[in-house]
């Protein structure tokens, strides 16, 4: 069947009514294409430089993983929606509908969130890794895991504790075991008429003679305070992290061993009562 002449001249009034709106389609077409398989590399490439930095900072396998997912949905989420603004799609209420949902489910995850933000900035962050022995307000204890939302400590009695990330992000954290080296701080009372001489140089012996002490730091001896029946001795020295109880354990049991011995007289507390006798009373016969 053939068009007749009639029926090609109606197609081509129908052709030239749209064909702006067709040219135009497909120019917005060629771009959205071109923008879509560029867009894509580029999500790509920076997928790859989100992960270099991860791994540059040492950061958490899992967080390195959940981060790049995330930003890898919002890219592709962008990029759809701007791919779908050139081709002439409605977009308004389609954003509309993403944000309320966002903003629901961000309400309804308000703690998981904080907790997820604080996880991500203690493993970027490093103020304690696993293995180290931290205090934070009243829980102290070994750090067992870290995990995105939740870090876990080991008590020195083996309990566990589970704190969320969110609150022990934006606490006071003290890492006792972040340095290799830590003091050990110690004071002993003498009696006052102790030869103070004598006492430091029997404390400085114990102390060189104990395997655990770092012989290559300052030994510091000297008068911390008069107190009301003793003076107060601040004794100083220095160990390895893996060794600070050892050695203030062994301080502790061989300073008492020279008490023992009466080579340090450790005075202990005492009041004195003075009484007065009663004089005669006047006129007594």
């Amino acid at each position: 069947m053939f068009l007749t002449g009639s029926t090609t001249s109606e197609w081509i009034k129908i052709w030239e009514t749209f064909q702006p709106q067709v040219i135009e389609f497909a120019k917005n077409l060629l771009i959205a294409v071109v923008i879509l398989l560029a867009g894509r590399h580029l999500i790509k490439l920076l997928l790859k430089l989100i992960k270099k930095i991860f791994v540059k900072s040492k950061a958490e396998a899992g967080v390195t993983s959940f981060v790049s997912s995330l930003v890898k949905v919002v890219l592709y989420v962008a990029l759809l929606i701007w791919v779908a603004d050139i081709l002439g799609l409605p977009t308004t209420s389609f954003i509309a509908i993403l944000g309320s949902a966002g903003l629901t489910i961000g309400l309804a995850l308000q703690g998981s969130l904080s907790n997820f933000a604080g996880g991500v900035l203690i493993l970027i962050m490093k103020p304690f890794v696993i293995g180290d022995f931290i205090i934070t307000g009243t829980n102290e204890g070994i750090v067992d895991s870290i995990d995105i939302f939740y870090t876990k400590l080991k008590t020195l009695d083996n309990r566990v504790i589970v704190m969320p990330n969110g609150a022990l992000s934006n606490s006071n954290i003290i890492n006792v075991t972040r340095e290799p080296q830590r003091r050990v701080d110690l004071i002993v009372s003498i009696a006052y008429d102790a030869n103070l001489l004598e006492v430091k140089q029997i404390l400085e012996s114990i102390a060189r003679k104990s395997e655990y002490l770092l012989q290559d730091q300052p030994i510091d001896l000297y008068v911390d305070k008069f107190a009301d029946n003793a003076i107060n001795i601040g004794f100083r020295c220095w160990a390895a992290k893996e060794n600070f109880w050892l050695l203030r354990c062994e301080l502790m049991e061989e300073i008492k061993k020279q008490v023992d011995a009466g080579t340090i007289d450790i005075p202990y507390q005492q009041i004195v009562l003075h009484t007065a006798e009663k004089s005669e009373k006047e006129g007594n016969v």
